[in-house]
């Protein structure tokens, strides 16, 4: 815990108000970011494949993930999605990310993951990886809950 001094400049008063208040420190966390190009056929096999990527990072200390499929990816500002991603007939876009509490986190964790994919059996891809987008990003701005 911090303190902080907070200046509240009142209508009312001719010199600042200082308020002094505890405030939780906020921990600026990382994120593994990814969007994928996924021929909507393939979507079912996709989602499973997701489900037990979700298990794995979050057995391993992943603070969170989320898999979500586009649905309104026409922006009128922009560049959209199908753009962007070069979308051919027949696929959606899949935006994910993974939360992690620092990047130092994210590659324990991710060695921790790839070591177990290793052990899994390879199978086909449900998506072209040359097509997927991928980056670690560290966050600017974030919200205590």
């Amino acid at each position: 815990m911090q303190v902080t001094c907070v200046i509240n400049l009142c209508k009312d008063v001719d010199l600042p108000l200082l308020i002094h208040r505890k405030e939780k420190e906020v921990l600026m966390h990382y994120v593994d970011g990814f969007v994928i190009p996924v021929p909507k056929k393939n979507l079912k096999v996709y989602t499973r494949m997701a489900k037990i990527g979700k298990e794995m990072w979050m057995k391993h200390g992943a603070i969170d993930y989320k898999e979500c499929v586009g649905e309104d990816l026409q922006s009128k500002w922009g560049t959209p999605f199908t753009k962007m991603m070069k979308l051919r007939p027949g696929e959606t876009v899949v935006f994910s990310w993974i939360v992690f509490k620092s990047r130092a986190h994210r590659d324990r964790v991710n060695a921790k993951v790839m070591k177990e994919m290793e052990k899994m059996s390879p199978k086909e891809m449900p998506f072209d990886m040359k097509r997927m987008v991928y980056g670690g990003f560290k966050v600017l701005v974030d919200v205590a809950r």
